[in-house]
């Protein structure tokens, strides 16, 4: 089963907590605070597999969840760090977070990315003794680990998309110019997933070409197939349009051309934009007339022409020819930029509900929400840190800390993040 897009869970490991104990020897009256720091949570890293082709897997696993981080211990015992948790996916997959849309990473390198970070784990009591806190009797909690809804969504890398109706010899041309294989048949739809291949002009030089499922009128609309094997060509450098030059099934060559054309533009106008090679096939069906007519139409509009008969591989190697001098003069095939989950996602997603507690003349304040938040705060960053601050005054927990009692100059403490209070 090919599946090419869907929408998972991940949440990274939470950190273990910091430990409250004090060293205990033998005549020795009053040892001082030994507690260890819990382990960092497990993050959740997506790697490639160029083995899996697929998303189907993802059809039947929605939820994948890291390894905690253990707790630490007396004598100064760290907790162990939670397992990594590593998810496999098809090179090409692009990882976007659901809420906002952005993309958070394009999986076509080699490069493992971090979707998820394990949470830090909590500072034992040594962290809290100062010359006049010498048996601090609290600890910090671990920093819970991400979590995120993420749609994968595949989309093939491919030099040269295969446009054209179903039926047109798609299938025929890219199993005689490669190795691919797919199903043929004379009839719709015979091709009912993308299929790659690689075509070699010898001397090391080759290219990837990708015969995407056909497109039928009303195809960005989501009629037919087409609609859902869309994004594939949206990476492709180029892409050869394919028709049925003798209206074998009734059709006329040059509306399909157009309505193809039309589709692409409707589902994406860069898309549209792309450098075309039109290619009549079945001339060996076709009348003098109807090549003729054909030829004049497409050049009239600026198209490079060829003809071929694909199932005998008449007129196939020019097409090749021609689509590898092209290449030679494209950029690179298209890699997506990652992106900033917005602030304001951040925020909208949060229950704001917190906890403060008093320790010591510590203000310490919980709030898992706050967590994300924090962590895309840059304190060295005015703006982000007035924003930032913004995000506690409109919470309550300005408010909160006044009625608990603090005073300017008091710590508040917020996970790894701690600051004077200043009214």
């Amino acid at each position: 089963m090919f599946v090419d897009k869907v929408k998972i869970k991940i949440k990274a490991g939470n950190g273990g907590d910091g430990a409250v104990a004090f060293h205990r020897e033998k005549f020795v009256a009053s040892g001082g605070p030994d507690g260890g720091d819990g382990g960092k949570g497990g993050d959740i890293v997506f790697k490639v597999d160029d083995n899996l082709s697929t998303l189907a897997d993802f059809k039947y696993k929605r939820k994948y969840k890291a390894e905690n981080g253990n707790n630490g211990q007396g004598g100064r015992r760290n907790g162990r760090k939670g397992e990594d948790l590593i998810i496999y996916v098809p090179r090409g997959t692009i990882i976007r977070e659901c809420e906002s849309g952005v993309i958070l990473s394009d999986m076509s390198s080699d490069e493992p990315f971090i979707a998820a970070k394990g949470g830090r784990g909590g500072w034992g009591n040594p962290h809290f003794a100062t010359p006049t806190r010498q048996t601090p009797r609290f600890a910090k909690p671990g920093i819970p680990g991400e979590e995120w809804e993420v749609v994968l969504e595949l989309k093939l890398l491919a030099d040269v998309g295969l446009l054209g109706f179903p039926n047109v010899g798609k299938s025929s041309f890219i199993s005689v110019v490669s190795q691919a294989k797919p199903i043929i048949a004379d009839y719709h739809f015979t091709t009912i997933t993308p299929v790659l291949g690689v075509v070699s002009l010898g001397e090391g030089t080759s290219f990837v070409i990708a015969d995407i499922p056909g497109l039928i009128e009303g195809a960005s609309d989501g009629i037919g197939l087409g609609h859902e094997f869309l994004r594939h060509v949206e990476r492709c450098r180029m892409l050869i349009h394919i028709v049925d030059v003798a209206g074998s099934e009734g059709r006329d060559p040059i509306e399909d051309f157009e309505k193809i054309n039309l589709e692409l533009e409707r589902f994406d106008s860069e898309l549209a934009k792309r450098p075309q090679i039109v290619v009549g096939n079945k001339i060996d069906l076709a009348t003098d007339e109807q090549l003729t007519a054909f030829r004049e139409y497409i050049e009239s509009k600026g198209y490079e022409y060829y003809e071929m008969c694909a199932p005998i591989s008449e007129g196939t190697q020019p097409v090749i020819n021609a689509a590898a001098k092209m290449l030679a003069t494209l950029p690179p095939i298209k890699q997506y930029e990652s992106e900033e989950i917005p602030m304001e996602t951040l925020l909208k997603k949060a229950n704001t509900g917190f906890t403060i507690t008093v320790e010591d003349d510590v203000y310490m304040v919980e709030a898992q929400w706050l967590i994300k938040i924090l962590c895309k705060t840059d304190l060295d960053d005015y703006e982000s840190l007035q924003y930032f601050q913004r995000v506690l005054q409109s919470s309550g927990i300005i408010d909160a800390l006044r009625e608990k009692g603090i005073q300017e100059g008091d710590t508040v403490s917020i996970y790894d993040f701690e600051f004077d209070f200043v009214n």
